[in-house]
């Protein structure tokens, strides 16, 4: 259907509520001629594997459509900013080395303004609270070098998610610059943790990957571990594991009712749980006496598959991104060490064999790399390699990193750090190269991330 302004209506949920009522695409302005803004060659950023230069990038705040929208013009700016400059392939230009104000963003800017400063690419949006209340949002990207358009868009949302949008055109600027999918619009799950070490509340919570917007699952009364998202995009689901009064135990939790399920009634401890890629099934370890096998069950069916039956403790599975194998943590060498097999079981073959031990493997969404935790010397280290084994690159290194979860595109790694002593662990980012890490703004202590999918 579309609304009253021709637009064609493509909802995006969030919680099942609509986030856009609308979108559509911006003229391309040269020369005053208006025409389709995707008809333009792009210009790329390389994503590099080692130091490099990042982009140029100036974004003025978005334009008031009205006198009262300047407020949310600035935060929608801001935020876009933000999300360019922590992915590290971008460098946003001071405000205060602006030439030009951008009060127009139907008339091109005058680009040798933007040459001046050494902009490369150029923001230019505007903010407009609509009659009916909707917040109609429009920006468009500049070739600062060339003059052309390289995208532009409109969307119509409710005021309440103007973060969430300023999301979205983060993601459309970093494919347009790069030829990649971007991973602004995401989510991160984690652990948060409150309290003193001997008296720790751990309570599962949600945001949005930049830190913000945060909401917590559960109160805390039990231990919550390893929450894992599902990669289904139908469905806000996450899987986790639980310590109540019994044996640990792994539940399912959906997001938009807050309900949840527990996953099979095994005898023993089940823990390590994670969704296959269609998010029909759940993988998980079943400890049965002093060992450890791999377990999967299909949601629909609730029927169960024995993969792994060894002596040695299997644990911690990742499906590869198509769903055929996976990879996993294991100690039948004698040391924990990450194996590959077929996802309906049979030969696992191990691909880890640097010095120290291995553990909490997960394989990117873009299944060129599987990330793990080291340990070694004194150190636990946050690494990738091939799903053969080789090409292993240590990404980041101190004491105490575990548990990576890779973003959406698989560029990002999320991992946390536990600096021992009083202090609690908290989240950081690294990009595949091992450029760039960042800290993640968290109310409290916080650990075990998974990142959602894309939502949009």
């Amino acid at each position: 259907m579309t609304d009253k302004d021709g637009l064609y209506d493509m909802p995006l949920r969030l919680s099942r509520r609509q986030v856009i009522s609308g979108m559509a695409s911006l003229g391309v302005l040269t020369g005053g001629t208006a025409r389709s803004a995707f008809g333009q060659a792009p210009k790329r950023v390389i994503i590099p594997e080692g130091d490099f230069a990042p982009l140029p990038i100036a974004i003025p705040n978005f334009v008031a459509g009205t006198p009262g929208d300047g407020e949310v013009g600035v935060s929608v700016a801001q935020v876009i900013t933000n999300n360019l400059k922590r992915c590290g392939l971008f460098a946003p230009i001071d405000p205060a080395a602006f030439i030009e104000k951008i009060n127009d963003i139907d008339k091109a800017p005058q680009f040798q303004n933007w040459k001046t400063i050494n902009a490369q690419a150029l923001v230019t949006g505007r903010m407009t609270l609509q009659a009916d209340r909707r917040l109609k949002a429009e920006f468009r990207l500049w070739d600062v070098n060339t003059g052309q358009q390289l995208a532009g868009q409109q969307y119509f949302t409710s005021p309440e998610y103007s973060r969430r949008i300023a999301h979205i055109i983060s993601d459309q600027i970093y494919e347009r610059l790069t030829g990649e999918k971007g991973y602004f619009d995401s989510r991160v799950v984690f652990v948060d943790e409150t309290g003193s070490k001997e008296r720790r509340v751990k309570r599962l919570a949600l945001m949005d990957q930049d830190g913000f917007n945060v909401r917590y699952l559960t109160k805390g009364a039990d231990l919550v571990l390893t929450p894992r998202f599902s990669p289904a995009r139908d469905e806000q689901l996450i899987t986790y594991m639980e310590f109540g009064q019994g044996d640990p135990r792994v539940y399912l939790y959906r997001i938009e009712t807050g309900e949840r399920e527990i996953v099979g009634n095994f005898p023993g401890m089940s823990f390590s749980p994670r969704f296959s890629p269609d998010g029909q099934r759940v993988i998980m370890s079943l400890q049965q006496g002093g060992n450890s096998n791999l377990f999967v069950m299909d949601l629909r069916s609730k029927s169960t598959t024995r993969l792994t039956d060894t002596p040695a403790i299997d644990t911690s599975p990742s499906y590869a991104p198509d769903g055929a194998r996976i990879c996993f943590e294991s100690d039948r060498g004698g040391k924990p060490q990450i194996y590959v097999m077929p996802a309906t079981g049979g030969s696992a073959q191990r691909i880890s064999f640097g010095e120290g031990s291995y553990s909490t493997p997960v394989w990117s969404p873009r299944g060129d790399y599987i990330a793990f935790t080291k340990q070694g010397s004194g150190q636990f280290s946050i690494g990738i390699m091939k799903p053969d084994g080789s090409g292993e690159r240590i990404l980041t290194s101190g004491f105490h990193n575990e548990g990576p979860t890779f973003a959406p595109n698989g560029r990002v790694l999320m991992f946390f750090r536990d600096p021992g002593g009083n202090a609690g662990p908290s989240l950081f980012t690294v990009d595949i190269s091992g450029r760039n890490e960042q800290r993640v703004p968290t109310p409290g202590f916080a650990s075990d991330p998974a990142w959602s999918p894309l939502l949009s």
